[in-house]
């Protein structure tokens, strides 16, 4: 079977804490064909895990990355590894992954009101601003 995941499906695999909906969901991650993770799905995992669960940082980029290293898995690389480089750099996950996106679909400039994500932004050589 070929699947999209969603983000309680990757929950329950990750953290283990629903002995039946975690075991039911590695399983399925495990035996599907494809496993297809979405950026949507990715960012709010990685909101719930640091902000449910209170994980470190350091290891949301470790659960990230093993879990798109997964033999089944598709993804949108390029999107992930922005997103994986602003969450190492101290940022915020999603907002690298928007600007991954933003430049893919013709943005040449990441506009926020969030300083500290222009700051990165601007850090990693791309074109941010702060908006106000």
């Amino acid at each position: 079977m070929k699947i999209t995941a969603d983000t309680n499906i990757l929950v329950r695999a990750v953290t283990g804490d629903h002995a039946l909906q975690s075991k039911a969901a590695q399983s399925a991650l495990a035996k599907a064909e494809l496993v297809a993770l979405t950026i949507p799905t990715l960012c709010e995992l990685v909101w719930v895990l640091s902000q449910g669960y209170k994980i470190a940082t350091p290891d949301i980029s470790e659960t990230i990355r093993r879990l798109v290293n997964g033999d089944n898995v598709t993804v949108n690389r390029p999107a992930v590894d922005a997103g994986l480089a602003m969450l190492d750099a101290g940022g915020d996950f999603a907002d690298g992954a928007i600007a991954y996106e933003g430049r893919w679909l013709g943005a040449v400039t990441f506009l926020s009101f969030d300083k500290k994500a222009v700051k990165l932004m601007s850090g990693q050589g791309e074109t941010a601003q702060l908006l106000g």
